[in-house]
């Protein structure tokens, strides 16, 4: 049965816009994240995800669409919302869903993927899980998680990175776990990438980059201009 959870079903059929800057760059800012997912929600985004408890909690407080939770710390292994604190940092902040890496890869907490959720659900936490694998999503299924993404494919070394995003991997989950919400999550990078992952039977999709990072954006453009 497909979940009945209300905040999954808001954001079913739908996309939603990552709005994240990375350290050291011009738009890092709460203030201007919020700005940021306001834009993204009044031009149709149906759920924000976005990085940091100031970013969270300011975002949280001027849109009124889901917002998915994340708490980047470190660089390698895991860093996406890597332990229990973290992500009970995330719900108290604002999020409505918090997510996490799933990949079996030693969690700095020593807890495994599976006990982090379990303590979550004790808290009411909504649970989406980032995963890298088929594997990955196998092992978030098992331990109870509410959505499952495509997330880190191409970034954990188990599968190739593709240029636009893993359609392989998105049509192995969405038909092994027909009663799951699966999210395609990673290098959406046209419309038309994004009416293709639909199409295939995602929940819901995440575009981050392509929307909310224009010194990306610009560098695209700018490489043109060598050809």
């Amino acid at each position: 049965m497909m979940s009945r959870n209300p905040v999954i079903e808001r954001v079913k059929g739908g996309l939603i816009v990552s709005c994240q800057a990375y350290p050291g760059e011009p738009l890092r800012h709460p203030e201007t994240m919020a700005q940021m997912a306001m834009a993204a929600v009044e031009g149709g985004a149906v759920g924000i995800r976005c990085q940091g408890l100031a970013d969270i909690a300011a975002i949280k407080g001027q849109v009124d669409v889901p917002v998915i939770g994340i708490w980047k710390d470190g660089s390698q292994g895991v860093y996406i919302t890597p332990t229990l604190r973290h992500a009970r940092c995330c719900a108290a902040a604002g999020a409505d869903i918090v997510a996490l890496d799933a990949t079996g890869r030693p969690r700095p907490d020593g807890r495994t993927y599976a006990q982090t959720v379990q303590a979550l659900h004790d808290e009411g936490v909504t649970v989406m899980a980032d995963c890298g694998s088929f594997d990955d999503a196998r092992r978030a299924v098992d331990a109870g998680s509410d959505i499952i993404s495509t997330t880190l494919s191409g970034y954990t070394g188990e599968r190739e990175k593709t240029d636009g995003p893993d359609l392989e991997l998105l049509e192995y989950m969405v038909s092994s776990f027909p009663d799951m919400p699966v999210l395609c999550e990673g290098r959406i990078h046209t419309p038309e990438q994004l009416h293709d992952v639909m199409s295939r039977g995602a929940w819901a999709a995440v575009v981050g980059t392509a929307i909310t990072h224009p010194t990306s954006i610009t560098r695209w453009f700018a490489a043109r201009l060598d050809h």
